[in-house]
């Protein structure tokens, strides 16, 4: 069973290097400049991971921080999710820019059957359930 995280343990990189791994599974140690410079170190591998991501989300839980351990738990979801939809979704979020709630309600649905993002999926639709009272929905732009 693994220990959990505590604010003890961050900064990751610092004080847990040793949980600190790229998509490939490298080490934060074999991230170096003569790796770089060698061609052995991928784009991919100077991407945030998932994983880091819900270890942030456990020492700001164990911080008494939840709010901020939900937008890392949702941030872990959109890792693999294609900048062009994140932004496309972005920019439905903003008042006024989304037709109606049926375009939330699709966006939240591409998440959650392509991507598998549950959490951000919700998110938007209560995004959706929010917005439409409020008449943040009216096409204005």
């Amino acid at each position: 069973m693994t220990k959990k995280l505590t604010t003890a343990d961050y900064p990751l990189a610092e004080k847990r290097p040793d949980l600190v791994r790229t998509r490939s599974g490298r080490k934060l140690e074999e991230l170096t400049l003569d790796a770089l410079e060698a061609g052995s170190v991928a784009r991919e591998d100077l991407r945030i991971t998932p994983e880091a991501l819900r270890q942030q989300a456990e020492i700001a839980l164990a911080a008494g921080r939840p709010t901020l351990a939900r937008n890392f738990e949702r941030a872990a979801e959109l890792v693999d999710v294609p900048q062009d939809i994140i932004l496309n979704i972005y920019e439905l979020l903003r008042p006024g820019r989304a037709k109606g709630k049926a375009d939330l309600l699709d966006a939240a649905r591409l998440l959650r059957e392509t991507y598998k993002a549950e959490q951000m999926a919700a998110f938007i639709e209560e995004a959706a359930q929010v917005y439409e009272p409020r008449g943040l929905l009216s096409k204005r732009f």
